[in-house]
């Protein structure tokens, strides 16, 4: 290992050749201001060193040199805090802002905007230059991403997630000058592309250039709306999360505060995803058996993410035949809310309002699809529900523990798993090594399973059946294992898929994190520890899951629960 030694604002450091100077200054905990680099997942950063703000001075050169691409000399002495580079940045936010709307109270980014925070510190409060301004039309094609672009600054973060992680590339730099902007190839509307809608751009935008559509409005609608039952789901993974938004430590799990801060917004009944979860496995996993025993087409691959299935929609339509039909969780609660539920309760389905909470913006449009027979109304984020909360005023930190709704509220901890990357498989596994063995499964902890690496592999032995599993999270890894499944070469029964690496802790809808990518450890370690608090912790064991099969669906996979809680899929390549 070559090491370079640099002085820095009188302090000297050794990193490793080819470093930046932003990477040697991080090292001694000095802080350079950044628009357009960002840490993100597997190792990648974005920077093209485009914005400018975190030019620093390197003493023999003329210019300054911009921190996040410039490689670190043998011998070099930077200084990041001189008048010369200060002066600098100040001018190059001031002439972002100069073409940048001036409505940040009305953005949906605003307190989250990296531009806004950077200009507070840097003492900017008026805007220096004028001059023509860049004015494009909005796009809002999609049930779940708007694009705002005269809030873009180029700084590409959304080009690198989507083109290097996801390897979508549905979005990339058009035009030159004052012109460039990101974009669809020749301007498409997004909903008009191969976008996944994951959310992955949204989640990285440092302004309100990319946000989600805000549906907030139409909950608030529907919770005065006389004559109506309004009732919520809320995902695993939000409870993992939603407390950063009120200042709680990461990975606190918050799911009582959560339940007893929708009771407070109004909703008649406040149910949980985790039951549909351990649907889903009910239904998976026999349809998994089923495949196993006579024939069927394999590996079976998980369909609970929509990101994920419109990935594969577009890219591997020859493989449509290999994902599992189940519904998701959240469109499986849908089908039996607006039925099973509905006669419970003595009600005319369209009486009954659906709202979900949920860490993808994907799930907006999973809702939307028209084979899902609008049985989920609207969809809100794990960050809408706390903007929700915040304007009723409600003290979230003060709230005392709630629990769910029964009936449709009950779970187990194979359903909280879900959550994060390699959940859905330990689920899967847990009831499928009873079912296979007759036998009572005493250590539930699949271990082998767990972790936050984008591609794993397990071989699970249930007693003479090996299981041969795969477990993917990000849609680049999901391209390369899929490559392997076109060239024969996945020898798997079953590959568990999320479309945003890490699983939905890490999902669009997911409160900012700013390149933290370490919180994602905290959030997967609050649902493994929720699980483990669990008195049930296998889905079949689910005494709400088995009443529901005993009044209403038969038995898994029946002409019923096929009807209702399975889906098909649409060939979208080009």
């Amino acid at each position: 290992m070559s090491l370079i030694t640099l002085t820095i604002n009188n302090k000297q450091v050794q990193v490793e050749k080819g470093a930046t100077i932003l990477q040697a200054a991080k090292l001694l905990e000095i802080e350079i201001p950044t628009l357009c680099h960002l840490k993100l997942h597997d190792g990648f950063e974005n920077k093209p060193g485009s914005c400018r703000v975190c030019v620093v001075e390197v003493e023999g050169r003329r210019n300054l040199a911009p921190a996040c691409t410039t490689p670190v000399t043998e011998g070099m002495v930077v200084k990041t805090n001189s008048i010369k580079a200060i002066k600098a940045r100040r001018n190059v936010v001031e002439l972002i802002l100069s073409d940048h709307p001036q409505n940040c109270l009305l953005c949906e980014k605003s307190t989250n905007c990296e531009l806004q925070a950077l200009a507070a510190d840097m003492g900017i409060h008026e805007i220096k230059y004028k001059g023509e301004m860049s004015t494009y039309a909005k796009d809002t094609s999609s049930p779940s991403i708007v694009r705002d672009l005269d809030k873009c600054i180029l700084c590409r973060r959304c080009e690198t997630v989507c083109s290097e992680i996801q390897t979508v590339s549905a979005l990339s730099a058009v035009s030159r000058g004052f012109d460039t902007i990101v974009s669809p190839a020749f301007g498409t509307a997004m909903v008009e592309t191969n976008c996944t809608f994951c959310g992955q751009c949204v989640a990285v935008c440092p302004t309100g250039a990319l946000a989600e559509v805000n549906n907030t409005t139409k909950v608030w609608d529907a919770l005065n709306t006389e004559g109506k039952l309004v009732i919520v789901q809320t995902a695993p993974a939000v409870r993992a999360a939603l407390g950063e938004e009120f200042g709680l430590e990461y990975g606190k799990p918050v799911t009582g505060k959560m339940v007893a801060a929708l009771r407070s917004l109004g909703f008649d009944k406040v149910f949980d995803t985790d039951f549909a979860a351990d649907l889903t496995i009910m239904e998976e996993a026999t349809e998994l058996m089923g495949r196993i025993t006579n024939g069927g087409k394999l590996p079976m691959l998980t369909s609970c993410c929509p990101g994920w299935i419109n990935f594969i929609e577009h890219e591997f339509s020859d493989l449509l035949d290999s994902p599992s039909s189940c519904k998701s969780p959240q469109q499986m609660f849908g089908a039996v809310a607006k039925t099973y539920f509905a006669e419970k309760m003595n009600m005319d389905p369209k009486d009954i309002i659906l709202v979900s909470v949920m860490p993808c913006l994907a799930k907006k449009y999973e809702a939307a699809r028209p084979e899902m027979n609008s049985d989920v109304d609207i969809v809100i984020s794990t960050r809408e529900l706390a903007k929700m909360i915040k304007e009723a005023g409600i003290n979230f930190e003060k709230l005392q523990d709630e629990d769910f709704d029964s009936l449709l509220g009950e779970s187990t901890g194979a359903a909280v798993i879900f959550g994060v990357t390699g959940g859905v498989m330990e689920a899967a596994l847990r009831t499928a090594y009873e079912w296979i063995t007759g036998e009572t499964l005493d250590n539930v902890d699949f271990e082998v399973v767990r972790g936050l690496d984008g591609i794993k592999e397990a071989s699970i032995k249930i007693k003479d059946l090996e299981v041969k599993a795969a477990i993917v999270s990000g849609l680049g890894n999901a391209r390369k294992l899929l490559n392997k499944i076109r060239e024969g070469k996945a020898d798997y029964q079953i590959i568990e898929i999320m479309a945003c690496p890490g699983g939905c802790i890490d999902g669009g809808g997911q409160p900012y994190i700013h390149g933290k990518y370490e919180i994602l450890k905290d959030r997967m370690n609050a649902l493994y520890e929720e699980d483990k608090n669990k008195t049930l912790r296998k889905s079949h064991e689910n005494p709400a899951i088995i009443k529901l099969y005993e009044e209403f669906l038969g038995k898994p996979n029946s002409e019923k629960a096929h009807k209702l809680l399975h889906t098909k899929y649409t060939n979208k390549e080009c």
